[in-house]
C-alpha cells in the first residue's frame, strides 16, 4: 500500500473548510469523510508559516500526468467560487480535497474518469495567497 504524502494546512483554511463541512448538508457523505480525514492528518500552521511550495486554498497549481507528460493548471477554490471556466476545482471534489496541503513534487493518484487512476505530479504552485502576503483572503 502506498503511503500518502504529508500535508500542511493553514489554520485559516482548516477552520473555513471545517465550517463548510459542518454547514453543508448537501455534501455527499464519502466526500465529507475523505475531506475530514485529510483535515485530521494535516499539520496545522499559521498562514504566515505556510511554506511557499504547499497547495493552499485559492492556489493555482500546475500538474503533469506522469504517463503522458500532459500538463494542466487548476485553482483550488471553495464551492461558492466555482464557475464554468474549467480553470477551477472545488475543495469538495475528490481531486480537490486530495490536492490540499501537498507540496511541489508530490505525486497523487487521480481518477481518470474511466474507472482507472492516473499518477499525477504537482509540478509548481504558480500562485499561492500566503506567498503573496494574503493571509486572510
Amino acid at each position: 500500500m502506498k503511503t500518502q504524502p504529508d500535508i500542511i494546512i493553514s489554520e485559516v483554511d482548516y477552520t473555513r473548510i471545517d465550517n463548510l463541512l459542518q454547514s453543508s448538508s448537501g455534501v455527499p457523505a464519502n466526500i465529507k469523510a475523505a475531506l475530514q480525514t485529510e483535515l485530521e492528518r494535516a499539520d496545522l500552521v499559521s498562514p504566515q508559516e505556510i511554506p511557499a511550495d504547499v497547495v493552499t486554498m485559492n492556489s493555482r497549481v500546475k500538474f503533469s500526468v506522469i504517463s503522458t507528460g500532459a500538463t494542466f493548471t487548476l485553482k483550488l477554490v471553495y464551492p461558492k467560487d466555482m464557475d464554468d471556466s474549467g480553470d477551477n476545482i472545488s475543495i469538495l471534489a475528490p481531486v480537490g480535497s486530495a490536492m490540499l496541503g501537498l507540496k511541489e513534487g508530490d505525486e497523487i493518484e487521480w481518477p481518470d474518469g474511466k474507472g482507472g487512476m492516473l499518477q499525477v505530479r504537482i509540478e509548481s504552485i504558480e500562485y499561492q495567497p500566503e506567498r503573496a502576503g494574503e493571509y486572510h483572503r
